[in-house]
């Protein structure tokens, strides 16, 4: 089980980017998919917030190559971009 204080610390990090729509993309990835991940999707997802805003809104839109370190289900999951529900 993943440690409650590591979780939170995620989902803060997910929704406070800087931007809108980055807290968006990966805000939502993350309240969506969270839940979901073992030990070695979070270690990704960590990994993954230490990135650039526009380097992983380029990787889930199709305009940057994703590095191979983020290729995976992951990432292809992010790509879709079918989570996001953007609050009124």
């Amino acid at each position: 089980m993943i440690d409650e204080t590591r979780i939170k610390r995620l989902k803060f990090r997910a929704w406070h980017r800087g931007t809108r729509e980055a807290d968006y993309m990966i805000g939502c990835f993350f309240d969506r998919y969270g839940a979901e991940w073992g030990e070695a999707e979070v270690t990704w997802f960590e990994r993954l917030l230490d990135e650039e805003d526009v380097d992983i809104i380029g990787w889930a839109l199709g305009s940057l190559a994703v590095p191979p370190e983020y290729q995976g289900a992951q990432m292809d999951a992010l790509r879709k971009l079918d989570f996001v529900d953007i609050p009124r």
